[in-house]
């Protein structure tokens, strides 16, 4: 396995670190040891960056379809060549076992692939007229974007902000986390080794907030995306607002699952669990709140239970490890502090509800039952390895308690009732539902949210078109 990598900057097409810039440290959430030194940029740097930008996107969006879409296929390849190295220094960075880090990178891999076709895909459409006039609708890509990536995804996050931009012809200024630094800086690195201009795709680190306001405080920048906290979410749209830019946000959720008595309930409880504690809960579309009907309660819930203790909790480079640690210690803290109020106000605790050692961010997988409404966690995305099952009477009372809350990011349900699917998908609130099924996201399909979850898609041709703007030409 080789060793973590020297961190820095990408801005035109070249490294940058050293120069007296301001630094943090990269904490392995393992054994807490320090894995690396981050550069921060410079006020002069995301000048540099966003001048590169401008330049960039001319630059691009002047190749044709076939050159933009075969150098995203060569990029594609070389994340896949470069998997295990990347799957390692994102364990290592972000905790989550190495199958988990290996499957990230593949998985960006071929959400590159799929934007590589939209590149010959972008269509217009001819309006019907009278002989002698014609309006064509045309689409063009909207210009230089910033995109902002969390820590929990820190490869396909950084894919999602860069892919549907360089598919529609934009260039791409992206900020993955400085928690989660290597994955992203090597996303990037394929991107530009496989040939797109240094300027077209760039990667920044510094303060979030500072970093933030400078890029969208530039004209030159004219589309925002991020993935985050609703509460940041909303910042960064107003920042945005200012010069009117265009956004894509995707932001938190509280994923509910709606257990009915006539589905499998073995398999429910098989799917549901492996989806709630992968990446030890720290999932935006993580199933959270479990809504049960109340016959079928007690099996589910002891299932489940009984799935959970099995669960190995390790450090994510282990053999045999199903769970990694938490990626940061504030997180493990939040959902102590969030056990501790739920139980205060009744809940059941089943199991787990403890932190491990003393060494490392690592938590107990977790499972409450009979959870009141009233408790912060059943309002406040817990975003850990907590499960939260109760009993429900029926369908009605199902749906009310899914839609409760202002977020509507993934929801999942599981009935073998063809006429219930319907009514599921026309009354629940989310951008995506998962039906006898854990899975919400591919790579053709739009990702996104609604409500407080945020607007916009990424993934899917969804993703490309939230990158371009239409211009109708009228010819007489």
């Amino acid at each position: 396995m080789t060793d973590y990598p020297e961190l820095h900057l990408l801005i035109d097409g070249e490294p940058v670190s050293g120069g007296g810039r301001d630094t943090e440290e990269v904490i392995d959430p393992a054994t807490e040891e320090v894995l690396g030194t981050l550069p921060h940029a410079t006020s002069d740097d995301l000048d540099r960056a966003l001048e590169a930008a401008d330049r960039g996107f001319r630059k691009w969006r002047g190749m044709s379809a076939d050159q933009r879409s075969s150098i995203l296929v060569k990029a594609a390849n070389l994340l896949r060549e470069r998997a295990e190295t990347i799957g390692a220094n994102l364990s290592r960075e972000q905790g989550k076992p190495l199958t988990e880090g290996r499957g990230e990178a593949n998985y960006s891999a071929s959400l590159l692939e799929f934007y590589a076709g939209e590149c010959k895909r972008l269509y217009g459409r001819t309006l019907v007229r009278p002989e002698g006039s014609r309006v064509e609708v045309q689409y063009h890509p909207v210009g230089p974007v910033a995109g902002f990536a969390p820590w929990n995804f820190p490869a396909i996050n950084v894919m999602r902000k860069i892919g549907g931009p360089l598919a529609a012809g934009c260039s791409v200024i992206v900020k993955p986390s400085e928690e989660t630094p290597a994955s992203g800086i090597a996303v990037v690195q394929a991107l530009l080794d496989a040939g797109v201009p240094g300027g077209a795709v760039q990667c920044v680190f510094g303060v979030p907030s500072t970093v933030s306001e400078h890029l969208l405080g530039s004209p030159i920048i004219r589309k925002l995306t991020f993935t985050g906290s609703t509460p940041v979410g909303k910042h960064l749209a107003k920042l945005a607002a200012e010069d009117l830019k265009i956004a894509t946000m995707e932001l938190g959720g509280h994923g509910p699952v709606l257990v009915f008595d006539d589905t499998d309930i073995d398999k429910a409880i098989d799917t549901m669990a492996g989806n709630k504690f992968r990446n030890a809960g720290q999932v935006c579309v993580s199933p959270t709140r479990f809504l049960v009907q109340e016959n079928v309660f007690e099996r589910f819930r002891d299932g489940f239970v009984e799935r959970a203790k099995k669960l190995t909790v390790g450090n994510g480079l282990d053999k045999g490890v199903d769970i990694g640690p938490m990626a940061n210690a504030r997180g493990r803290d939040n959902i102590g502090r969030l056990i501790a109020d739920a139980t205060e106000h009744g809940a059941n605790l089943l199991t787990g509800g403890e932190r491990i050692g003393n060494r490392g961010f690592f938590h107990q997988p977790t499972v409450l039952s009979e959870v009141p409404t009233d408790a912060e966690i059943m309002n406040e995305e817990p975003f850990g390895p907590v499960a939260l099952i109760n009993p429900m009477p029926g369908e009605e009372a199902m749906i009310e308690e899914a839609n409760r809350l202002p977020y509507g990011l993934a929801a999942y349900a599981w009935t073998d009732s063809p006429a219930r699917r319907r009514r599921l998908a026309a009354q629940v609130e989310a951008g995506m539902l998962a039906i006898n099924t854990g899975g919400v996201s591919a790579v053709d399909a739009p990702f996104g949210g609604v409500k407080w979850s945020g607007y916009g898609s990424e993934d899917g041709r969804e993703g490309v078109m939230a990158c371009m703007v239409p211009k109708t030409v009228h010819e007489g």
